[in-house]
């Protein structure tokens, strides 16, 4: 059975917000959905990297782009007030787990009050449908299973990024519960779901202490790259494949809300959950030159060592599954860094990346 893809029909000239949308995942949404026909609006944090995907892509191109932080809860009752979005993808977050062991507090504020403070603007707004709100696929009580997670497996973390990402989620169910569960009176309904997908690669990343980032920074300056954990077991995925599941959801919401405002995993094909070092002697064997990586010298601090999702819920009920694989994902990856270093036009770069990725026949 072949996978389903967005429905460019569904979001032509359809009012949506991105929140995040200067970040990596949501830069790659914005111009997919741009390039679909929709009309975007972004509310984010001025990009925390440089270079960015935002500026190399040209992200803020055709939409309109408001800087802001999803802890002030005024201006984004505003931004919902003035752009009046039919959905809603909440990816504005702090995304790292290292990040998270150095500035805990500011991780729950953002991760947690940030994604409340999304949801009461939408209950305020009356105008949203639908929302995906993004977590991550560390939502989980990590046990060091040798088998995926599923959805209705206790939600947990270890350190402050992934137990940040677990009160998301329970903000979410409590907000979709209490408030959205029955339309108020003389309004449409607003269905809630929630998003955990895996660990993304792509092209625009240059985050710190990223795989991809740090091995193509590497492999740029001819160097080694050092593994924290060269041993751990990932679900390596491509960004267009979660994105494609984010927009394929955010379609069941919009037609048959109830049916579908739950949570969901979106993850690799089990082929794709492999260790880091595998990842990096792919990265190592495509870039010519770049010497084998090294291990990271010294301690570090605690990140899980085995972590699956799995994903058949969404294959069976959504009809999405895995377009690219980590083998394909890592070479797009490539291309587009080598494209950017080589001084190509980006953002048409990476919408032929995005075109590439619908024609490709899914699972």
């Amino acid at each position: 059975m072949e996978g389903v893809v967005a429905d460019g029909a569904t979001w032509r000239g359809r009012r949506v917000l991105v929140t995040g949308h200067t970040g990596f995942k949501g830069g790659w949404l914005c111009l997919w959905l741009r390039h679909m026909g929709a009309e975007v609006s972004g509310y984010a944090l001025p990009p925390d990297t440089e270079p960015s995907l935002f500026a190399a892509a040209r992200v803020a191109d055709g939409m309109a782009s408001v800087l802001g932080d999803v802890r002030d809860t005024g201006v984004l009752g505003e931004v919902l007030a003035a752009h009046r979005p039919e959905v809603v993808f909440h990816l504005a977050a702090q995304a790292r787990v290292l990040e998270g062991y150095r500035a805990p507090a500011e991780t729950y504020m953002t991760n947690v009050m940030g994604t409340v403070n999304v949801l009461d603007a939408v209950r305020r707004a009356g105008t949203v449908r639908a929302v995906v709100v993004v977590t991550s696929d560390k939502c989980y009580e990590n046990r060091e299973w040798a088998w995926g997670y599923r959805e209705r497996d206790p939600l947990g973390g270890f350190d402050p990024y992934s137990s940040s990402k677990a009160c998301a989620e329970l903000a979410a169910a409590a907000w979709r519960d209490s408030y959205f569960s029955e339309p108020a009176p003389g309004r449409a309904g607003t269905a809630v779901a929630t998003a955990r997908a895996g660990n993304v690669i792509g092209g625009g990343d240059w985050s710190e202490d990223r795989l991809l980032p740090d091995l193509v920074r590497a492999a740029a300056a001819g160097e080694a790259p050092r593994l924290r954990h060269p041993d751990a077991v990932r679900p390596w995925q491509h960004v267009l494949d979660p994105l494609n599941g984010y927009l394929v959801l955010a379609e069941r919401l919009l037609t048959d809300g109830p049916a579908y405002a739950e949570a969901w995993n979106f993850g690799p094909a089990e082929d794709d959950v492999v260790p880091v070092r595998d990842v990096a002697e792919r990265v190592n064997a495509a870039w010519d030159g770049t010497p084998k990586w090294t291990r990271a010298a010294g301690a570090t601090p605690h990140e899980a060592g085995t972590l699956r999702l799995d994903a058949s819920k969404a294959r069976s009920r959504l009809g999405w599954r895995p377009r690219w694989s980590v083998a394909e994902g890592v070479d797009h990856t490539l291309d587009w860094y080598r494209a950017h270093l080589g001084g190509a036009e980006m953002r048409k770069h990476t919408l032929e990346q995005i075109e590439a990725f619908v024609r490709t026949p899914g699972g």
